[in-house]
């Protein structure tokens, strides 16, 4: 078996190690419920702005209900005089005639614009109920994300304690000067310093060796580099 072989061990497992660590970093940071929080956040923001909206329309129509009815009692004390007999002048009579119509024309205008703006609540107020749902939901949602994340930093901990006594334990097996190697080009190549050779070709850049460089390899006894990224190559 190739020496290095422990070392696609080691690799593993300090793979495992960065992704614990990556996430525990995320974790520690609240990244994840602040996301959240901040959408819950908004949509509180969106239902409150339409609420806000509802109350301007409701103020709205309630002028334009008084108005309407300020109106309606303008028309019918009009119409009244044009019928109580108090008013006997026909010119009158028709000036009282010409203002009921104005005030009926205007009242109906009024009603028209009550009517839209009764449409226009009804349509903010389905708004603002799928608002309200989304928000609640949202909200539980940071409360679930909360709980699951201090479940999961506590599991962190637990996988990451362990994946760190099988490094120690694996690198032990290890020469102190290849794993000191191998630890080097972690740093240079993205945490990916030991890599397979498979059919010639190189697990961590993808390169097809060469075939006399591959025969080089094959026949060495000391420790095996790709010729293009440098990484130690291990054998099956």
């Amino acid at each position: 078996m190739d020496p290095a072989a422990r070392l696609l061990d080691l690799q593993a497992v300090d793979l495992t190690i960065d992704r614990l660590r990556a996430r525990r970093r995320v974790l520690e940071s609240g990244s994840e419920v602040a996301d959240a929080r901040a959408s819950a956040d908004a949509a509180e923001g969106e239902l409150g702005e339409l609420r806000l909206r509802i109350d301007a329309l409701d103020r709205d129509a309630t002028k334009l209900e008084h108005e309407i009815d300020s109106l309606s009692q303008k028309a019918a004390a009009e119409e009244q005089r044009m019928y109580d007999g108090s008013v006997a002048n026909a010119k009158e009579l028709s000036s009282i005639q010409h203002e009921v119509e104005n005030v009926r024309r205007r009242t109906i205008d009024r009603e028209e614009q009550l009517l839209v703006l009764m449409e226009q609540r009804e349509g903010l107020e389905r708004a603002a109920k799928d608002a309200e749902t989304r928000a609640t939901s949202l909200r539980d949602e940071v409360d679930r994300i909360a709980t699951a994340s201090a479940d999961e930093l506590a599991a962190n901990a637990a996988d990451l304690e362990r994946s760190e006594r099988e490094r120690a334990s694996i690198a032990g097996e290890v020469d102190a000067e290849l794993v000191e190697l191998y630890d080097d080009l972690r740093r240079q190549k993205k945490g990916v310093g030991a890599v397979a050779l498979v059919d010639g070709v190189c697990q961590g850049c993808h390169e097809q060796l060469s075939a006399v460089e591959l025969d080089r390899v094959k026949k060495s006894s000391v420790v095996r580099r790709c010729e293009y990224c440098r990484r130690i190559l291990v054998l099956p």
